[in-house]
């Protein structure tokens, strides 16, 4: 029988491979993340941990906005996102950056490494999130912060999702290979769970999804947060140990 998780490796290897390096961090959660990381606070000086930093671009504007005494670890479970990371940040003269691959349910640092852990867009690609969670949790030093992003399925997205199993189809979040149903109060739970205070939640991104079409975006519905932020697809929560 063939071991699943060399199988998941291999799918995300080849995942990687079709796309490119998103230099702009300039996606939806890279957006909600950089509104309310604070620069000097969370970075500046400090040891940050980017996990499940993809291609590296995110790391990469960490690094050029960041001051000159920051440590900045970008890890990731494939090896050609880390490989891909690698090169644009040297085509970028970026050298503050270090690169590691590293699996999300299982970081090799010792307890307490980080003051800042920032995990976009990965726990719901995992088989358990809730440990993933944990692990997030352990590497941060007292009072330290973490900054979760995730998707929210409270919504029409998530509705859809339930129309595509009840018609005997699977969802595919752009072909990755799991897709966690995660919901904005389960991972709230999850970072309660591990010990964390939660500081800030918000979330963005209101989509009428279509079959064989990309989804339509109704951007007035990101007003009011407050209210709104709870069925937005994209989430973050911001929690301090």
């Amino acid at each position: 029988m063939s071991d699943p998780t060399h199988q998941s490796a291999a799918a995300y290897e080849a995942w990687h491979r079709a796309l490119g390096v998103d230099g702009g961090a300039d996606a939806p959660w890279h957006l909600l993340l950089r509104h309310h990381l604070d620069l000097q606070r969370d970075v500046n000086g400090k040891r940050v941990l980017e996990i499940g930093c993809g291609r590296g671009g995110f790391a990469c504007w960490l690094a050029r906005e960041a001051g000159q005494d920051t440590d900045i670890v970008a890890a990731d479970f494939a090896r050609t996102a880390v490989q891909m990371g690698q090169d644009f940040a040297r085509r970028q003269e970026i050298s503050a950056v270090r690169w590691e691959v590293g699996d999300i349910q299982r970081i090799a640092h010792a307890d307490a490494s980080f003051h800042t852990v920032i995990s976009c867009e990965t726990i719901e690609h995992v088989p358990d999130p809730a440990l993933a969670v944990r692990e997030l949790a352990r590497m941060l030093v007292p009072n330290g912060r973490l900054f979760l992003t995730t998707p929210n399925y409270v919504g029409v997205t998530g509705l859809y999702r339930g129309y595509l199993r009840a018609t005997g189809r699977r969802y595919q979040e752009e072909g990755q290979p799991i897709n966690n149903f995660n919901m904005l109060p389960r991972t709230i739970a999850w970072v309660r769970q591990a010990g964390l205070r939660v500081r800030a939640v918000d979330g963005t991104g209101h989509y009428l999804p279509f079959p064989g079409r990309a989804p339509i975006r109704f951007a007035g519905l990101d007003r009011p947060r407050k209210l709104t932020r709870w069925l937005a697809l994209h989430s973050l929560v911001v929690a301090q140990k």
